[in-house]
């Protein structure tokens, strides 16, 4: 089964998991990719310690992450713009880049620049991709 960073209740890191998920499957217009690296930021940290709970409450169990780099293992119906075997940066609004596979809306994602680590280009996705030209990438 794959692996995903879940937490159970607002907190520090030490509420963070790494736990067994079910493989996600894409519906209408999203696409599964298998993750190579997820960043995450400050804003994000904070809706995990519960600063934020009030605008953006967590339903737990919760992953963590939006921004994401990755391949694209499976495309869900209706999708046209990327296929199986694409390299891509991107986001999900589900909280959950922090896994090995994440469903993605497939406009959330854009070609990888070939310049750019996946270390480097997942933070460069958000928003695809109005963002990836401010990373020194090329596509």
């Amino acid at each position: 089964m794959p692996h995903a960073v879940r937490f159970d209740k607002y907190g520090g890191l030490e509420v963070l998991q790494v736990v067994e998920v079910d493989r996600p499957t894409p519906g209408p217009g999203k696409v599964l990719v298998r993750v190579k690296a997820a960043g995450i930021n400050p804003g994000e940290a904070s809706i995990r310690k519960g600063l934020f709970a009030d605008r953006w409450p967590s339903t737990f169990p919760s992953g963590q992450g939006s921004d994401l780099a990755g391949i694209v293992e499976e495309v869900g119906p209706g999708v046209a713009n990327v296929a199986v075997g694409d390299e891509g940066i991107g986001f999900t609004n589900d909280r959950s880049s922090q896994a090995e596979f994440v469903l993605v809306e497939s406009g959330n994602l854009v070609p990888r620049p070939r310049n750019v680590p996946w270390e480097q280009a997942a933070p460069c996705s958000w928003p695809a991709p109005r963002h990836t030209p401010r990373c020194g990438a090329s596509l």
